[in-house]
């Protein structure tokens, strides 16, 4: 169990501090990870080494954006559920505020013609900035596209096929696709003891009908369905975009393709975790009550998958089965981003100027490291103005 130590700081001024890194720290969860460990642990000594790697194993262990795991994690070390509970509030609710108001200017403005112009660019930008977050996601998750990789991790870069051909020809939420690899992997590389215990049945039965009964209303819906895709982000903030696209776009019919290239838009211009994008698709849906749905219910598993095994961590981070078990789904999940990729540049890349704006704005986040997404997006939202109002005309 993790060890207590009485800390040299209030739980006030750790809030503050994720007040402050929710409202200015951009460059999604590598660069917002990054932060807490130079401001934390290398300059304030909040937090011991030891703590922050523990913390940061888990978050990449579990389901969730990485960095408001992290956030949580760090919150829970000194100060258990309550500072897990309020930095992780603090943490996210700057970024929820943002999305929430841009929401509403969205609706406001979304139909003039300069708004549209803007996003004209910038959903061009955005596959491009997604296909390469896919490409160093599956490099980071499964390896390099090397023969010696291919050979280790056949296995992976099969699950990681299938995700891609299954999310591009279906266009449909694959759940239980992803569950299902990852339990063959745990059973091929780890098969655990006691897996199909009654209790454990009997548990999964209750909460699916538990459930089931929010399916009535439109806000139900949409705590069904963000609840799940929260509790399968593996990878990064961006891997919930195949679980959204299929949702909200090809199922529910919630936005349009352009609505939802906009919203994956927003969360990139805006600072704090990657994932607050469905507080903005919360509002396009249902108004400030689906976006707080939206939010809460996206963050929840997050929040549950952090502070409940954290006291065991040691205990768990050792368990092959579930280490098993996360890389299949997570190699699938990568697979099912790329595959989401190519089903919404089909339906976006609508001409010349959309196609060369997605593959230049690719090219800039592969070879260069000081010009980050918001500047990307800024840029393609410049180009997308100077299209419409004066070459178009």
């Amino acid at each position: 169990m993790m060890q207590i130590t009485n800390p040299n700081y209030s739980l006030k001024a750790l809030i503050l501090y994720f007040l402050k890194l929710g409202s200015i720290g951009f460059g999604g969860p590598v660069a917002l990870v990054s932060y807490m460990h130079t401001d934390l642990v290398e300059k304030k000594q909040w937090l011991a080494e030891d703590d922050y790697k523990e913390g940061l194993a888990l978050a990449q262990l579990a389901p969730g954006p990485l960095a408001a795991q992290l956030a949580i994690y760090i919150g829970f070390v000194h100060y258990r559920v309550l500072g897990a509970t309020l930095v992780g509030l603090a943490f996210v609710l700057p970024s929820f505020i943002m999305v929430v108001l841009l929401g509403m200017a969205y609706k406001i403005f979304g139909g003039l013609s300069w708004m549209q112009a803007i996003f004209y660019g910038v959903g061009a930008a955005v596959i491009g900035i997604i296909a390469v977050s896919a490409y160093k996601l599956t490099t980071k998750s499964i390896g390099k596209f090397t023969k010696t990789s291919l050979q280790t991790n056949w296995l992976l870069w099969l699950f990681f096929i299938i995700g891609v051909v299954v999310t591009a020809v279906t266009q449909k939420e694959i759940l239980l696709l992803f569950i299902t690899l990852g339990m063959v992997y745990m059973l091929v590389k780890a098969p655990p003891k006691n897996l199909f215990k009654r209790t454990t049945l009997n548990s999964v039965l209750l909460f699916g009908f538990g459930i089931a009964s929010l399916e009535d209303s439109t806000l139900g819906k949409i705590a069904i369905f963000f609840t799940k895709a929260g509790a399968f982000v593996f990878g990064s903030g961006l891997a919930i975009v195949p679980f959204l696209h299929s949702g909200v776009v090809t199922e529910n019919k919630w936005l349009t393709e352009h609505e939802f290239l906009d919203a994956v838009a927003v969360a990139m211009i805006t600072p704090g975790p990657v994932v607050i994008t469905v507080g903005f698709i919360g509002y396009l849906i249902d108004g400030f009550a689906g976006a707080a749905v939206a939010a809460l219910a996206t963050f929840l598993p997050c929040y549950l998958f952090t502070i409940l095994p954290a006291p065991y961590f040691k205990k768990i981070a050792k368990n092959q089965s579930i280490k098993a078990f996360v890389d299949g789904i997570t190699a699938t999940v990568v697979g099912a981003l790329v595959g989401s990729v190519i089903v919404i540049a089909q339906k976006s890349i609508s001409d010349a100027t959309t196609a060369i704006i997605a593959i230049a704005s690719a090219a800039i986040m592969l070879y260069s490291k000081k010009i980050k997404e918001p500047y990307i997006i800024l840029i393609a939202a410049i180009i997308g103005i100077a299209y419409k109002t004066v070459i178009t005309k």
